[in-house]
Parts: C-alpha cells; structure tokens; sequence
C-alpha cells in the first residue's frame, strides 16, 4: 500500500490519517508520477522520471519514436509492457503522450500532457 498523491499533495482519509492505494490504483500512480517527472532532477536517485520533456529538441519525424524509447526508460522498473505510444503534438508546443500498457493481461492507456 502506497499513500495517496494527487496533484502532488497527499490526500486525507477523513479520519486524521492519509489515505492509501494499493494495486492497479497504486501502479497507476507511480506511472503518472514516472511519466510526469523530469528524469535527472533528484539527485539521489537520478534515474527517477522521464525525458519526455525534452521532446521539443528532437525533429519533428523523430518525436514518436523518441516518445516511445523515453516511457520505456521511465517505466521500465514498474511491471508493465509499453505496448504502443501516440503523440498528438499541439500548434503552441505542448503534446498529450498516450501510453498504452499491459499489466497483468488487462489494457491499461495513460495520456499525460507534455509542456516544453
């Protein structure tokens, strides 16, 4: 069981604790927080994150194919698949990255949005 983030704060239980998640709940938030974090950015633990937010300096034809090889670094400590990336790049810079993972036979699409 992992505590509960949202937005980056932890969420109360109602009672005076901190609620926890477990399972697909708690995997999907360790992707999300994989996915969102900019790898190198915590000193004791350097391989932490993605790169995706570095996909403004790769060309335009390369993007997909960058997309996919930055989740699969960020994700591969978790047991999931990467099975496929989408990347819908925006006219002002951002891009919405869909992941789609297997976890234990099941289908499992995240989408998070990447700014420059």
């Amino acid at each position: 069981m992992e505590l509960e983030l949202r937005n980056g704060d932890y969420i109360a239980d109602g009672v005076g604790g901190l609620r926890r998640v477990g399972g697909r709940e708690a995997l999907l938030q360790r992707v999300l927080f994989r996915l969102t974090a900019r790898r190198g950015s915590f000193p004791f633990w350097e391989d932490l994150g993605s790169r995706l937010w570095e996909l403004g300096r790769v060309s335009a034809p390369e993007r997909r194919s960058a997309a996919r090889q930055y989740v699969t670094e960020a994700l591969e400590a978790e047991p999931v698949s990467v099975e496929d990336v989408d990347l819908d790049q925006g006219r002002d810079g951002t891009a919405a990255v869909t992941v789609y993972l297997r976890y234990e036979g099941e289908d499992l699409p995240v989408t998070v949005e990447v700014r420059p």
